[in-house]
């Protein structure tokens, strides 16, 4: 992804995972064949094998730099943590603590983490494994976490439930931030953050989660929108009914979905998602009765 600047703001990615190949109807359980022929020529290649026709998503922070502050957007997987339910995440190793130091920082140099949702793919690198035990990877740093979202998985825990809440990553990688005293619990339309005429505020859309949040940055006309899993895939803009076999409530997901689609389309306002592999960042455009994702580049404007 390119680097992104918001006002005296820097927004780049940090990268987990570059791309994970999924079979359409594991990601979206109602997708048909019908829905990739009808899209498949637009999707850019960093999104679909166009020959065995599988989604491709990345896992990705975005990092938020500002003249006085670190700010990292969701944290991953994480590695080391059990996640028998999910092969694919399961005791990973990965370079992502050296992908943020290719940036120029280490964990001591963040100083907020923001977390759109609690879903294990988020929050993971929320804490490292010290001694088994698991301790907050950003030790200076204050946690910011949705207050329904959190109410929402403590109550399901509390219940002493038969299956790991969000395959255990409550557990290992959000209680340990509590616990510590690093957590700050924010309600929709908190402001994050104000500088030098920036701001960075959250903003509810539930539905993938009960409390998925969208985090603005803006600058006078500038502005971008970290959307968490409100969509999963660029299919989505085309096709905002298909529903990620993790959504909590479909319906209002497909709600959020709509609204942030009709929101950025046709305007300077820059997309970026959770898990589109590739550019990543972009716009959205009309398309028919629905929409198309435009990545940018290098060459392609950013307002």
């Amino acid at each position: 992804m390119i680097p992104i600047d918001i006002g005296k703001a820097r927004i780049e990615k940090v990268i987990e995972i570059a791309s994970m190949d999924l079979a359409g109807d594991w990601l979206f359980p109602n997708i048909q064949a019908k829905d990739i022929d009808a899209e498949i020529d637009w999707l850019d290649p960093s999104c679909i094998d166009k020959v065995s026709r599988k989604l491709k998503l990345s896992f990705h922070s975005f990092l938020i730099r500002t003249p006085s502050r670190n700010i990292l957007i969701d944290t991953c997987n994480g590695n080391h943590k059990e996640r028998p339910s999910m092969p694919a995440w399961h005791r990973l190793n990965t370079r992502y603590l050296d992908n943020l130091g290719r940036l120029g920082l280490r964990p001591e140099d963040i100083d907020l983490v923001l977390c759109t949702h609690l879903h294990a793919d988020h929050v993971g690198w929320n804490t490292r494994l010290d001694n088994g035990r698991w301790v907050p990877t950003f030790p200076r740093a204050r946690y910011l976490m949705g207050r329904q979202e959190f109410d929402y998985y403590h109550r399901l825990n509390l219940d002493n439930p038969t299956a790991p809440i969000n395959r255990g990553s409550f557990v290992d990688s959000v209680l340990p931030i509590v616990e510590a005293g690093r957590a700050i619990f924010v309600d929709a339309g908190d402001q994050v953050m104000t500088e030098l005429g920036t701001d960075v505020y959250v903003e509810s859309a539930p539905g993938h989660t009960p409390g998925n949040l969208l985090v603005h940055i803006c600058h006078g006309h500038e502005h971008a929108i970290m959307s968490g899993d409100v969509i999963h895939h660029p299919i989505q803009c085309a096709r905002p009914h298909l529903s990620n076999a993790a959504d909590f409530n479909e319906a209002a997901a497909l709600r959020s979905r709509l609204n942030l689609l009709e929101s950025c389309a046709d305007n300077s306002k820059i997309l970026l998602t959770g898990h589109f592999a590739g550019p990543t960042a972009g716009h959205v455009v009309s398309h028919g009765s629905a929409f198309q994702f435009k990545f940018l580049t290098a060459d392609s404007p950013v307002a």
